[in-house]
């Protein structure tokens, strides 16, 4: 079976606030599973990294407007 990529990623992270949580805290084991250009898992992980000491709702919100400008149109 093909691994999940990068549509399937920004869905689940759109829709499932666990996963979004999880991929906040520990982007690199999150990515694992997902079969992503280096370019993409760039961009996320610049995402996640960008607000630093801001909580993680925050953060978890950054990145899902990331995800929704850069992939989900």
């Amino acid at each position: 079976m093909e691994r999940p990529g990068i549509r399937d990623l920004v869905g689940r992270a759109m829709i499932d606030k666990e996963f979004l949580a999880e991929l906040v805290r520990d982007p690199a084991a999150m990515l694992a599973d997902y079969d992503l250009s280096a370019e993409e898992r760039s961009a996320i992980m610049q995402a996640v990294g960008r607000t630093g000491t801001v909580p993680d709702r925050e953060r978890a919100r950054a990145l899902q407007n990331v995800m929704m400008k850069r992939w989900a149109t």
